[in-house]
């Protein structure tokens, strides 16, 4: 990072520590104003730097624009949020359409630069779009991203994704052969935790759906797989339940969904009963996707 740069970032920080001691709680920023920010140092204007601060926004005024609440007082939160977000500008996608790669593209860089939920878009410390093949004819939905994820940027990373990961290359395929994503791009904020999850709220589905509904028009799965009550609910509107619905064909935008119990089910009930049930779900979607299946994959997790 150059001096420039640093001394940019330095003089913004203190600005902002500024406004909080003052008692202002929240600034307007534009969302240009946090993609070019999100831009590596090199690409950055320097010499035309001006401030990402539009308006300061006292308590009582009503927000007119998108807004981001003041952080803790820690000097290097700005500047860690900034930097998670640089390697996900980086991501090449690659498809056999040129056509779907930009526009994927253009969708992603959308997302990235999201404001739309300002409790969200504060405490992430980065948006965690989605990974893999675009041009999969199988795709994993889960509801939204823990700890690990919003620190690396990729969906199912955690234990439960390790467990998913398991999953997938015991059908013979591989996570760069799919595609996975959430419904939500943002983990859900726990004010007042240093530790934890929780589902996102229906509000908070609602507005980032139009991201995933976007990212399966594009991809065109032959199947897509729901992992867990909140993915299936986030999806199929309320549902009766997932232990109801598991291993039962439905239906979303024209394309066949399997909705299976979440990985992280299997983490606190690893029983043999429950794994085969989920097994059962997924030669399900094996065979819909034509996939060899052999007698051995047949019989995992079946008593002796």
């Amino acid at each position: 990072m150059s001096d420039g740069y640093r001394q940019l970032l330095d003089a913004t920080i203190q600005h902002l520590e500024g406004l909080k001691s003052r008692g202002v709680r929240h600034v307007a920023i534009a969302p240009e104003t946090l993609r070019a920010l999100a831009l590596p140092a090199a690409k950055f204007p320097i010499s035309n730097f001006q401030s990402p601060i539009t308006k300061v926004v006292p308590p009582p005024a009503i927000k007119t624009e998108p807004t981001i609440s003041m952080p803790p007082k820690k000097t290097s939160a700005p500047v860690v949020a900034a930097k998670a977000e640089i390697p996900n500008l980086k991501v090449e996608i690659t498809s056999s359409s040129p056509e779907k790669a930009a526009a994927f593209t253009a969708l992603r860089e959308r997302a990235l630069a999201c404001v739309k939920c300002p409790h969200l878009a504060a405490s992430r410390t980065t948006v965690v779009f989605g990974v893999g093949n675009i041009d999969a004819q199988l795709m994993f939905v889960g509801e939204a991203p823990g700890a690990d994820e919003d620190e690396q940027g990729e969906p199912f990373v955690g234990r439960a994704g390790q467990l998913l990961t398991k999953i997938i290359l015991a059908t013979g395929l591989s996570r760069a052969d799919v595609y996975i994503a959430n419904i939500l791009k943002c983990r859900p904020d726990t004010p007042g935790q240093s530790a934890g999850n929780r589902p996102p709220t229906p509000e908070e589905r609602a507005t980032c759906i139009p991201y995933l509904q976007e990212q399966i028009d594009l991809i065109k799965p032959k199947a897509i797989v729901a992992l867990g009550a909140t993915a299936v609910d986030g999806l199929l509107g309320k549902a009766p339940g997932i232990t109801k619905l598991r291993g039962q064909w439905q239906t979303y935008r024209g394309i066949p969904l399997m909705p299976t119990y979440h990985p992280a089910y299997l983490l606190r009930n690893q029983s043999l009963s429950e794994k085969r049930k989920v097994w059962e779900d997924f030669l399900k979607v094996m065979e819909k996707l034509e996939m060899p299946i052999s007698a051995k994959q047949r019989n995992f997790f079946l008593p002796t």
